[in-house]
């Protein structure tokens, strides 16, 4: 009973000291390349933001005093803790797609060549956005060149993401405000119609009992939508695994500030009708958004509750079918 004991236990050992020696070995083997790709993209990285250095720092001034993209400031960061997050599940070994990334590359290029090919012509706000798309476009190119898809697809959401420092072209922006105070005012007539609240409209005008106002683009409520918008962006993609899911709260936030800035405007026409007309300058009406904007997150909270509540749902009786 010892003797074969003895001579088994020397097996044992030099078997369980050599798996350890080649798996280290591996390790090393595989772990260099990715090292070095890794401080290539940071290199490739260091560089574009070097050439883009004069639209970054134009781009930084314009967001510091804009109520409408002050955002920008805080998204690469939120970009950088999506791509710490799934560093786990980067593939760093695959082969680069140098065919998708020269794509890439000369889409890039082209709107570069887009935004300079008459300065005096285009808007500031215009240029900063053809190269602010231009640098992220050449950001994923250069993403393409060196890791390639696999990688690519496991970063996509933050890289994508960072679109939202891309200023929106003034004519879009012109007709999205446009849109939201169309939409928020007829939204507040249909509120003022509900209370039996007498009243007449023209168009964005509105004449009310002893009162009439008007609903400017100012009060379209765009920057708090686009708060809001992205902040569905980022709780769909860390809390819902559902594409239909992702997708159902982002676009109920259209309807939910329409609907949040309509109870905002029929709020203040309230006011002004049986309070005082003067409230039309209080507080509520000059500052009284982030009030509204904090209430549209209790439906939209909500929803997203319901949706992570039909996903756990779903997730179980998939657990339990196969039992």
């Amino acid at each position: 009973m010892g003797l074969p004991l003895k001579e088994l236990a020397p097996l044992s050992d030099d078997s369980s000291d050599w798996q350890p020696r080649n798996q280290r070995h591996s390790r090393k083997a595989t772990s260099e390349p990715a090292r070095r790709r890794l401080w290539s993209f940071a290199l490739f990285t260091l560089a574009l933001l070097c050439c883009f250095s004069r639209p970054i720092y134009t781009l930084i001034r314009f967001a510091i005093h804009s109520n409408l993209y002050s955002h920008i400031i805080l998204i690469p960061f939120i970009s950088v803790y999506l791509i710490w997050a799934k560093r786990h599940q980067f593939v760093l070994d695959t082969s680069p797609s140098r065919k998708v990334a020269a794509v890439c590359f000369i889409a890039g290029l082209l709107t570069i060549g887009f935004s300079l090919r008459a300065p005096g012509e285009i808007q500031t706000q215009d240029y900063l956005a053809s190269m602010t798309l231009a640098l992220l476009t050449i950001l994923c190119g250069g993403c393409l060149f060196i890791f390639g898809i696999a990688t690519f697809r496991a970063v996509i959401f933050p890289l994508l993401f960072l679109i939202f420092i891309v200023p929106l072209p003034m004519s879009i922006e012109q007709h999205l405000e446009t849109f939201l105070q169309m939409s928020s005012a007829a939204a507040a007539h249909l509120f003022f119609q509900i209370s039996g609240t007498p009243l007449l409209q023209e168009g964005t005008a509105f004449k009310l009992p002893g009162f009439s106002f008007e609903v400017a683009p100012e009060c379209s409520g765009i920057h708090s939508s686009l708060v809001l918008f992205i902040t569905s962006f980022v709780a769909g993609h860390l809390l819902l695994r559902n594409l239909w899911a992702r997708a159902l709260l982002v676009f109920f936030v259209v309807p939910l500030a329409i609907i949040r800035n309509g109870i905002r405007i029929f709020t203040i026409g309230q006011l002004c009708i049986h309070v005082s007309p003067d409230m039309i300058h209080s507080y509520i009406h000059r500052r009284g958004g982030p009030i509204f904007f904090a209430g549209s997150l209790v439906p939209f909270f909500l929803l997203l509750f319901f949706l992570m509540k039909i996903e756990s749902n779903k997730r179980r009786s998939s657990v339990k079918q196969p039992g």
